[in-house]
């Protein structure tokens, strides 16, 4: 299984930004796919995740600004950011993991991509 994020860049506060995450080597559909980020000195956090069924759960802190959503056909998940803070700076990361049963714990995943920084500023 293969992961790669693109899409990390400098943008102003109040701005958009969309990542992608393309897969390959699983069967994407029936996988659940996540976004994490970490910032400098702090733990990997949850922002979001989209299970194969459609649902899709969302951290508090990004509630309302941030979607995620999955293209089954070209096996790629993204992450439509809106209204970007300065603390939404971090390094984002994509992870899948083929159970159904995984949340917002990043220990449960199996596969990562190498992430992508993204950098809030004015």
């Amino acid at each position: 299984v293969q992961l790669v994020e693109s899409g990390g860049d400098l943008v102003q506060p109040g701005g958009s930004l969309r990542l992608s995450c393309a897969a390959s080597g699983l069967t994407f559909s029936s996988y659940t796919m996540a976004w994490f980020r970490q910032a400098p000195g702090k733990e990997r956090e949850f922002v979001g995740i989209s299970w194969s069924g459609g649902r899709t759960l969302y951290a508090d802190s990004v509630k309302g600004r941030f979607t995620i959503f999955r293209d089954n056909a070209k096996n790629t998940v993204f992450l439509q950011m809106n209204s970007v803070k300065p603390e939404d700076t971090a390094v984002y990361y994509c992870a899948a993991e083929p159970s159904s049963y995984v949340g917002a714990n990043f220990r449960a995943y199996r596969y990562w991509g190498q992430g992508t920084q993204v950098t809030v500023s004015s």
